[in-house]
């Protein structure tokens, strides 16, 4: 299952207590040792845009906590750092200020999330010429912890937009290594199915219906994903009995969601152009040939179609 967006429990480990030790004899004095320090929590980027699902299972995280001290002055071993990574273009928000912490902009950026606990001072540390025998020792202050939001803004270089039952998973299926779902019905797709081409992301988006943009259908879920893509493959059915009319649908629903969603770059891709003739394809292409940067008819029964796509796409 794809995520995209999930809170999750970050911790740092704690810090380990002071030992109260005074040896074979109190006389000896104190040799109480010093409690390490716990481990550190950090964010890693990574090129893997499925790795949000990985706190699907497991919602809390936790660096190691530090030892505690140990007699003969022996300190307890700091705690191991935790190094999570996570997809780039993630955005780590903290959930109780609502504040933006910091995004995930390139692979191999490390972010500090959690800060471990420093481990408490054993007895020794507490020796005095007025106190040769000092009883005291210090707790390991606890780690940072904080709950997260994590949203993944990014999904994709070039995502396939359009009505339901287009043909948009069929398409990413047979240019891509994806095995998104496809049948003949509406919503066979409920999350974004990612398919990689040239090294290239690409994402089948949800379909929506008329709407959308007031919660109909997948509505919102649909169109948080759209913002998430750098170019648009709007499909449109060659063989639709108002292939305009779909086009305006999902331009209205995107306009009334966020007018910037118009500003992306789009490809208007005719799919099912083998069930229609030679002379409906020229007419669709008059009809929207000012709409988008290109239009290109494509079915997935047509392999120079099928190039053609990928050569515009590499």
């Amino acid at each position: 299952m794809f995520v995209d967006e999930i809170e999750i429990v970050a911790k740092a480990g704690d810090g380990g207590d002071g030992k109260i030790s005074f040896g074979k004899h109190r006389r000896s004095g104190p040799d109480g040792g010093n409690g390490g320090d716990g481990g550190d929590l950090y964010f890693i980027g990574s090129s893997d845009l499925t790795l949000l699902s990985q706190f699907m299972s497991k919602k809390e995280m936790s660096a190691e906590d530090g030892e505690h001290g140990g007699i003969k002055k022996m300190s307890g071993a700091n705690g191991s750092d935790l190094e999570i990574y996570v997809p780039i273009g993630t955005s780590v928000i903290d959930i109780r200020s609502t504040k933006e912490l910091f995004d995930i902009k390139i692979v191999g950026q490390k972010e500090l999330i959690c800060s471990g606990g420093v481990g408490g001072l054993g007895n020794y540390e507490f020796r005095s010429s007025t106190n040769t025998t000092p009883e005291i020792a210090e707790r390991g202050e606890p780690g940072e912890t904080k709950n997260l939001k994590l949203e993944l803004k990014l999904i994709a270089e070039y995502g396939f937009i359009g009505l339901p039952n287009v043909g948009k998973s069929s398409l990413l299926n047979e240019i891509t290594n994806s095995k998104a779902k496809t049948a003949d019905y509406h919503f066979t797709t409920l999350s974004p199915n990612l398919g990689v081409l040239n090294e290239k992301i690409l994402a089948d988006i949800p379909g929506l219906i008329k709407g959308a943009s007031e919660g109909k259908g997948l509505g919102f879920k649909f169109l948080k994903h759209i913002e998430k893509v750098k170019t648009l493959l709007h499909c449109i059915s060659a063989d639709s009995v108002v292939p305009k009319n779909d086009y305006e649908i999902i331009r209205k629903e995107m306009r009334n969601y966020n007018k910037k969603l118009l500003n992306k770059p789009e490809i208007i891709l005719l799919t099912k152009s083998d069930l229609v003739d030679s002379k409906k394809i020229s007419k669709l292409k008059k009809i929207f040939k000012d709409k988008a940067e290109k239009v290109l008819p494509v079915s997935i029964h047509d392999w120079e179609s099928l190039d053609e796509l990928k050569k515009m796409i590499s």
